[in-house]
Order: C-alpha cells, then structure tokens, then sequence
C-alpha cells in the first residue's frame, strides 16, 4: 500500500503550501479506506484520468456539441472556437508559468499501481486535469441542457488524480478554483450570441430521442411507400 505521508516542499515558492500537508494527508486516507483497490472504482478513475489528457474529453465534448448544434439548425461556429480555443489557453497558461511559480513535488508512491498510467513531469500544483475540467464545463454550458453531466465528468476527472496518486487533494482544489475562474472570465470576455444557442437549447435530451424516433419512423414510412432515395437517406 503506497503512503503519502510524506509531503514534499523542496522550493522557496512552497511556503505558503506547508500549511495543507494535514489536508492532504486527510483527503488521501480517505480515498485509501473507501475507494482505492476496487476494480471498478479503479477502472473508472484511472480512465477518468487518462480521457483527462490533453483535454481529450473535452474537445470530443465539444465537437459532439457541435454536432447537436447543426441538427438543431444552429450554423455559428463560436461556441466551438470559444470552448476549444479556452482549453487550449488555459493549459498553456497552467502548464506553464503557473505551475512553474510553485513547482510541487508530487505525492511519493512506493507501491506499483493497479493499472498502466501517462506520468505527468510538471509541477504538482495546480491540478491541470481539474483545472481544465472545470474551465471547460463553464464554457460548454450556455445554451446547453445537458450542462450538469458535462460538471459531474469534470468532478469525476478532477477526483480520479488523487485517487490514482498523481495529484495532492490540494492540487486539485486548487485547480477546481482556478478552473471554475478561468472559465468564468472567458464567459464575460467572449460571450455567446442569442442566435449561437437559442435553438440549441431546445434540443433536449428528451427532444434528441424524439428526433431520432421520428427520423427512424419517417424512413420506415417512405419504405413502405416506396421511396428508396428517403428511405436510404
């Protein structure tokens, strides 16, 4: 069983980081008596966290929103170019200056762990993962009804770091607050137009199934009536 007991502050930039070492410590025998070593929570975690890289779930969040959009007959582009061009800043911003200010050492593992994991080599403060989880929910959610489950994939990511022991617990509350601002201020600097998503807010989860139950009938529908081209459409 690994331990994580030991909380490193090699930098002068630290300091004001000392202070939540027994917070850490607390988040992570939590974790340890109620979540670690399960295979489906491992499962779930781990892949939580690889999707997390590079903000690959995001993105393909976005493009399928995108998608959605245009069958709802939305043709503005700027919700997408909002959301990816946002994660895109926001980690190179993270990524680079933010997390070379603290430089925090990430949480020693002295056992192997359950399952294969990409290992990070930038600081351990901010969590990047939570930090672009939270800014890309506040920028996916205008005009969206499917918005809560885009904050509970966001919680999922963020916690999966410190269950697979990349991140401190502070790390990630750190990166929840940073993302949440992140995502508000580019909301105010670039905000959405009526027309980017008056309609989109119509497609519901319920609305979508309708849709694609009546798309499915009226094909059947022209087959019977013998109409290949709508049938094949």
């Amino acid at each position: 069983m690994a331990s994580t007991d030991r909380v490193v502050f090699p930098r002068p930039l630290n300091r004001s980081l000392r202070g939540v070492g027994g917070f850490d410590l607390a988040v992570d025998r939590t974790f340890q008596r109620h979540l670690r070593d399960r295979p489906v929570v491992d499962r779930v975690m781990y892949g939580a966290s690889a999707v997390g890289d590079h903000g690959i779930l995001w993105f393909a969040i976005a493009g399928l929103q995108q998608v959605r959009r245009r069958r709802a007959g939305v043709a503005s582009w700027r919700p997408f170019v909002r959301t990816t061009a946002g994660i895109g800043i926001e980690s190179a911003l993270v990524n680079g200056p933010v997390k070379w200010m603290f430089r925090r050492d990430r949480p020693a593992v002295d056992a192997a762990r359950p399952l294969r994991l990409r290992q990070p080599r930038t600081s351990s403060f901010p969590s990047g993962h939570a930090t672009s989880a939270f800014c890309a929910a506040a920028l996916l959610r205008d005009g969206d009804p499917w918005w809560p489950l885009y904050y509970c994939a966001a919680v999922v990511v963020a916690l999966s770091r410190v269950h697979v022991r990349i991140h401190h617990g502070s790390d990630v509350a750190g990166g929840i607050i940073l993302g949440i601002a992140l995502g508000e201020v580019a909301r105010y600097l670039v905000p959405l137009t009526k027309a980017s998503v008056a309609t989109s807010t119509m497609l519901s989860p319920a609305r979508t199934v309708n849709l694609d139950l009546r798309s499915s009938g009226s094909r059947r529908s022209n087959a019977r009536l013998g109409n290949p081209e709508s049938a094949a459409e």
